[in-house]
């Protein structure tokens, strides 16, 4: 868990709420942002008509930060969504470039603990794109029969996951898995490593 990180809480608070507001919307106004197969940016959804295993039961909405190309994150939203989702583009650019300056730090601390000095994994990953991924879990009619997400490992060199209040996020190992709870001063339940910035 990441905690002390100086992330503005309201900033938090605005990406929360225009996560809420973007998951609430009618499937066709969330469908113009639908994903291309191929693509790393849009909406997707992984609800299924027909439960004959545990299946994915989520929907998400991603899209592309690079700390070179500025407001590429409002540039997205009004580019897919039209002019009425600049201010969600607005808020998504100030919470990815938080988000980037809180990952050098993250990467600094760790090339301090593999002893490679400060520098050396900042400077590595400094100005690398990332992708901002929003996973909303609506209620399930057979929760018995679906998953969120199944057991699966990130494909990124740091993930840094803000869970809300729902939990329900496990971590495997020593052959086993383990549910994270979460901790009030962490970034809304920020699921890494207990670190003080």
């Amino acid at each position: 868990m990441v905690v002390n990180h100086e992330v503005d809480p309201g900033l938090v608070d605005r990406a929360h709420r225009c996560m809420d507001l973007f998951f609430r919307m009618q499937l066709c106004e969330k469908q113009k942002a639908q994903r291309k197969i191929g693509e790393n940016s849009g909406y997707s959804s992984g609800f299924v008509g027909r439960f004959s295993s545990k299946l994915p039961w989520k929907e998400t909405l991603s899209f592309r930060y690079c700390p070179d190309s500025p407001n590429i994150v409002e540039q997205y939203f009004v580019s897919v969504m039209g002019q009425n989702f600049r201010h969600f583009g607005k808020v998504y650019q100030e919470y990815c470039e938080a988000m980037n300056k809180l990952s050098m730090k993250v990467m600094e601390l760790l090339g301090l603990s593999l002893v490679l000095g400060r520098p050396y994994l900042r400077d590595f990953f400094q100005g690398i794109d990332s992708i901002l991924r929003l996973n909303h879990y609506p209620p399930c009619p057979k929760p018995d029969l679906a998953l969120g997400s199944g057991p699966h490992a990130d494909p990124t060199a740091l993930t840094i996951l803000d869970q809300d209040q729902v939990g329900g996020l496990q971590v495997f190992a020593d052959h086993q898995w383990h549910s994270l709870n979460s901790h009030p001063r962490s970034i809304r339940r920020q699921h890494w490593r207990h670190i003080h910035l």
